[in-house]
């Protein structure tokens, strides 16, 4: 498997992958629309951008990498510099095409990137496709007149009315009923269709709304040990070291500098996770992780734990 795809994998369940020396995709979440254009309803999904400012490695892909193919850390880290000279010599000269994230081109010695739409990486999104709204046509009902012909009055003095006569008009009196009934017929079938139309609308509406799925295969997990008296899912990573004293260190470094940091636990790769500060409001984490990127580190990243 290539870079491309562990890249792929992660973003799944994360917003920001970094890929070192090279820059970090990040992924907004986008609410399901309408085009006008083609009537083509799109569900909610995952728009992916490319920061080539985040460089700096935060340890989450290389981990991966390491875990997936039973590989020492070192070696997912050199296994990431090769992919990426490859990718840094293919796109001087031509496209750089990365199956599942998008394309890059070289424009004054800049790189340019251009998402795929393809892939929907939003998992409560997932077996959800584009839907099409079929217009409805209306036939419009075409009045024809039809021309009665009224029987010709005898005089009983004269002579009595003959029976086919009697019949005649009961004929004439019954295709205008009939007539009345087929278009008040009409009226009631197109009544039926538009109403139904609107219910399927409704239920799909709906589905969209409340649909919720299950993935057989997860990706692997980092477990933490953490406190669950704390009830604070959102954590903005400071680090995660192999040696604890070098954590503890940090931690001590951030209290001084005002930050309520703290150790988080030791996750599955024996790397004791240091976070700047811990967070119940999704949009409280994502302010304080863009203040510390812009102004402290920018190398660090948003951990999201269920509890």
């Amino acid at each position: 498997m290539n870079l491309a795809n562990y890249i792929s994998d992660l973003l799944y369940r994360y917003e920001c992958v970094i890929v070192p020396k090279f820059g970090g995709f990040v992924t907004n979440t986008k609410s399901a629309r309408i085009d006008a254009s083609n009537n083509t309803l799109h569900p909610p999904y995952k728009q992916i951008t490319f920061n080539s400012h985040l460089t700096n490695n935060d340890g989450l892909l290389a981990n991966y990498i390491a875990s997936v193919d039973n590989i020492s850390y070192e070696c997912a880290l050199n296994y990431i510099q090769f992919e990426i000279d490859a990718w840094n010599e293919k796109v001087k000269n031509q496209e750089l095409t990365l199956n599942g994230l998008g394309a890059f081109n070289l424009f004054n010695s800049k790189l340019h990137f251009e998402p795929q739409e393809k892939i929907n990486y939003l998992t409560s999104s997932f077996g959800l496709s584009n839907v099409v709204r079929s217009e409805i046509e209306r036939e419009s009902a075409v009045k024809v007149d039809k021309e009665v012909i009224a029987p010709k009055v005898i005089p009983l003095r004269e002579k009595k009315a003959p029976n086919y006569l009697k019949y005649a008009a009961v004929f004439v009196i019954g295709l205008s009923a009939i007539g009345f009934a087929g278009k008040y017929y009409q009226n009631y079938i197109q009544e039926n269709q538009l109403v139904e139309a609107q219910k399927q609308q409704d239920l799909m509406e709906d589905k969209i709304e409340n649909a919720t799925f299950m993935i057989a295969k997860p990706l692997p997990t980092l477990n933490l040990e953490v406190s669950t008296s704390a009830k604070k899912s959102f954590h903005v990573i400071a680090g995660a070291f192999r040696f604890p004293d070098n954590a503890n260190r940090k931690v001590n470094q951030l209290l001084q500098e005002g930050y309520e940091a703290r150790i988080l636990g030791v996750n599955k790769w024996n790397l004791t996770v240091v976070s700047y500060g811990s967070f119940s409001d999704r949009d409280d984490a994502l302010e304080n992780l863009s203040e510390i990127r812009k102004n402290v580190a920018k190398d660090s990243w948003l951990l999201i734990q269920d509890f």
